[in-house]
């Protein structure tokens, strides 16, 4: 059987190499690159990401050509594309952390601070917790496909302060609750970006990434 190619975006900010071990720990080959040339070729695409949404945004806008590159890849090839973390953030149309700032607006909503005003809960959000599918898609046949083996009991790892508010429902596919519900996964067309770290969410995570691996949209 072909090894599925991945290729992970390397623009100083993100865990590269422990998203890279998990793909191939999974057997994909995986390439790690911050060139435009190698994003318009690459099969599938994984952007990680750490920190804030606005140094993020920044370093990747730092690249020269990055942006369009990304854009022609994701929007117009339909290559599919995990965003993980920061990285799924920045597929919002803005953040606010450190000041308004434009993301991809690839699906469109903002990324705000997570409120757990009137609780006792502390951000950032770290550790554990599991998924609540929406009502439309709570059914596992009715799943998206990169979620149909992962069971809402399972949990993942957590850390970020700020969550993605999507405008259209639809958009978003996966909650999990810390004070009220915070969106843990979004997507559209062939992207699929998820809030936690699955690099480090033991078998759950390497499940949701064999199965990004399987994923043709």
């Amino acid at each position: 059987m072909t090894k599925e190619n991945i290729t992970i975006i390397d623009y100083g900010s993100g865990n590269l190499r422990s998203v890279a071990k998990s793909f191939e720990h999974i057997g994909a080959s995986v390439s790690i690159s911050n060139k435009p040339d190698d994003i318009l070729k690459a099969e599938r695409l994984v952007l990680p990401g750490q920190g804030a949404f606005r140094d993020c945004m920044e370093n990747l806008s730092a690249i020269d050509g990055m942006i369009d590159t990304l854009n022609e890849a994701v929007l117009n090839k339909a290559t599919p594309f995990l965003g993980v973390c920061v990285g799924m953030q920045l597929m919002a149309s803005r953040g606010v952390e450190h000041g308004a700032c434009a993301g991809l607006n690839w699906i469109e909503g903002d990324v705000i601070p997570i409120d757990v005003k009137g609780t006792a809960l502390k951000i950032p959000h770290m550790g554990w917790n599991d998924l609540q599918y929406l009502s439309a898609n709570n059914s596992q046949d009715n799943r998206h496909f990169v979620l149909r083996n992962i069971e809402s009991s399972e949990n993942f790892y957590f850390v970020h302060s700020f969550m993605f508010q999507c405008i259209y429902n639809h958009n978003c596919l996966a909650m999990t609750d810390y004070g009220g519900l915070i969106p843990a996964i979004v997507g559209r067309n062939n992207m699929i970006g998820v809030q936690f770290h699955p690099e480090k969410s033991h078998d759950s995570g390497l499940k949701l990434l064999s199965s990004f691996l399987d994923w043709k949209p």
